[in-house]
């Protein structure tokens, strides 16, 4: 039965990544909390399911025009020079911190989104 939920659970954040909703997202909370996953293992597991996620969600999303190819210019460079920073960063750093901290970010983007969004 935990093949076919894991599998569910794949398909389901897949979904939603392809939606551009944060599956990656939702697919780390499933790892770390309901299957006991480490963080660090967790995050590398998330990485190798956005490579797979990520160009059908690129694909249909240039199709509908939906990217902003000025503003590809200036933040895929500096996200791949903060991602390099961050991953060097995050080596050194405890991995409860690293969870008590994105457990804040989530929180604070779910807020932002509920209640602050503008219309």
């Amino acid at each position: 039965m935990s093949a076919v939920l894991a599998v569910a659970i794949g398909l389901l954040t897949g979904i939603l990544s392809g939606f551009g909703i944060g599956g990656g997202s939702l697919l780390l909370l499933y790892l770390t909390l309901f299957e006991g996953t480490g963080q660090y293992q967790a995050g590398g597991i998330n990485l190798l399911y956005f490579l797979s996620c990520a160009p059908a969600a690129l694909i249909s999303h240039c199709k509908n025009g939906l990217i902003e190819r000025e503003a590809v210019k200036c933040c895929v460079p500096a996200g791949v020079v903060t991602s390099v920073l961050s991953a060097l960063l995050v080596a050194r750093v405890d991995t409860d911190l690293l969870r008590r901290a994105f457990g804040v970010v989530l929180l604070y983007i779910g807020v932002k989104e509920t209640f602050l969004r503008k219309k």
